[in-house]
């Protein structure tokens, strides 16, 4: 076992803090925001809502035309700004959520192109965060928005199962989601840990790309919030420069005394 004793002076970019979820929605035919008003009454989340830049457009007008339009303009060039239609900005900081959910519509089997030219700007800035999905539609299966998220989410840590609830459907809305949230362990996966502590003798720290621990220690581990255990050392310090910038839980332990400790790597 090493020691290591780190001065309280140091410059320390640890967060220890209350893990925090967002949904991110687009509702055409207000279905979506039902389901987001029945899913804000069993949990606190914040929740940010994606308007077109362009109102009043009718997408399912003569069979979807103008929606598979956007679809298709899309699909063409995916890659490209331009193909995506224009929204109105939003304001919000992905430092601060451990978890996004995404509720968006159907739009022939694709995620509802709005939707998409949100995901395509801030998608980038989810990597590392646990993403659940939730789609509505009449009938048709929702693979293809789930392929949609995962393009537009490169690092997203998506959970499962996903959540898929039909219009005719949306009044058992509630239900559904208190279903969907135990199966997917909401709470294990949003429940945030206290600040360090020095009760069991044992420190954590994250800095300039390293963890480091103080105190008698075994082990030092770091889990992703999946439970995947992506670090697992018995000295200090460790680099985290290769991992995947998120939000991980840090233990310090010894076999007999642990410490845990949820820290920000990657600039958050």
């Amino acid at each position: 076992m090493k020691r290591l004793i780190l001065s309280m002076a140091a410059m320390i970019i640890v967060a220890a803090m209350q893990a925090k979820t967002l949904v991110a929605c687009y509702s055409y035919t207000n279905n979506v925001e039902r389901i987001v008003t029945a899913l804000r009454s069993q949990t606190a989340v914040d929740v940010i809502k994606i308007e077109p830049a362009e109102k009043g457009l009718d997408y399912a007008a003569n069979n979807y035309a103008l929606g598979t339009q956007l679809l298709n303009a899309i699909r063409s060039n995916p890659n490209d700004a331009s193909s995506y239609p224009a929204t109105d900005p939003v304001k919000v900081n992905m430092n601060e959520y451990d978890m996004i959910v995404i509720a968006t519509p159907l739009w022939w089997s694709q995620m509802a192109a709005p939707f998409q030219t949100f995901l395509f700007h801030y998608g980038p800035q989810m990597a590392g965060k646990n993403i659940g999905v939730i789609v509505s539609s009449a009938s048709s299966g929702i693979s293809g928005v789930v392929a949609d998220a995962k393009r537009l989410i490169p690092g997203g840590n998506f959970v499962e199962p996903n959540l898929w609830i039909r219009s005719s459907q949306t009044s058992d809305a509630a239900s559904m989601i208190s279903s969907w949230l135990e199966d997917i362990h909401y709470n294990d996966l949003t429940t945030g840990i206290s600040s360090m502590t020095t009760e069991n003798g044992f420190g954590i720290t994250a800095s300039h790309g390293f963890l480091s621990a103080s105190g008698e220690f075994g082990t030092l581990s770091l889990y992703n919030l999946s439970g995947n255990k992506v670090v697992d050392a018995t000295e200090c310090p460790v680099s985290t420069s290769a991992l995947v910038p998120g939000i991980y839980i840090a233990e310090a332990s010894n076999g007999n005394r642990s410490v845990k400790l949820k820290i920000s790597i990657g600039g958050r």
